[in-house]
């Protein structure tokens, strides 16, 4: 299996890498074709695919923030069962996230993911592959070390429309097992950083932001 950067939506690995996106993740989630052309040519986005017999069977989008000293998994799609392609790519990606903070002088703080919470919401298929059930893929990123943050957690909608997603938690990585809280000004700074692309916000997510605002730390809990 190799693990593939994908820089550009001519490549032709991008094209079966969005079909893999639109076959597992709702319609929300997926943003469109074309609109990944300046985020794939941004060198802070890191989009890689595991690649099998020139076919893409599982892919991982990550970046990494200098100044926060934190990364954000964006998504990690796991295409196949049977091959060990989640083990594969989250090696892969902590390997690369490890040395682009060596790069930076530090030592990785962690590493935030949005996580579906399938104890909320129950409808999401996820393509019918089952490594991506929401009730296994919580499970493995508690194995991890993946914590939840405590507060209700909303997103944009990558849609662009104004609505919020629900049924997800906030959750970060520390790579320091002692953390058990983080600085809410950390949480907010990384999240309007990180929805910026996103104009339309909703009132729920700003209303969430402006209650982080209020609080000094934020605990991490079990999930």
């Amino acid at each position: 299996m190799e693990y593939r950067r994908i820089t550009s939506i001519q490549d032709p690995l991008f094209k079966k890498m969005h079909q893999l996106m639109q076959d597992v993740f709702p319609p929300e989630e997926v943003l469109e074709f074309s609109l990944w052309e300046e985020p794939l040519q941004d060198p802070g986005i890191r989009v890689f695919v595991a690649v099998n017999e020139g076919e893409v069977v599982g892919a991982t989008e990550y970046r990494y923030y200098e100044d926060f000293n934190v990364a954000m998994t964006d998504f990690t799609i796991i295409g196949r069962p049977g091959m060990g392609i989640g083990r594969f790519l989250a090696q892969k990606r902590l390997a690369d996230l490890h040395a682009l903070a060596n790069d930076n002088g530090k030592r990785l703080s962690g590493m935030f993911a949005e996580i579906y919470d399938p104890y909320r919401v129950e409808h999401y298929e996820f393509g019918g592959v089952k490594p991506m059930d929401p009730y296994v893929r919580r499970e493995v990123l508690s194995h991890l070390g993946y914590m939840r943050l405590d507060f209700p957690y909303v997103h944009p909608s990558w849609n662009n429309d104004g609505e919020a997603v629900t049924g997800l938690d906030l959750c970060f990585l520390p790579m320091n097992e002692g953390t058990t809280e983080l600085p809410a000004e950390l949480i907010v700074s990384f999240l309007k950083r990180y929805y910026t692309v996103l104009p339309n916000k909703p009132k729920a997510w700003l209303d969430m932001i402006e209650g982080l605002e209020a609080k000094k730390t934020v605990a991490l809990l079990p999930i």
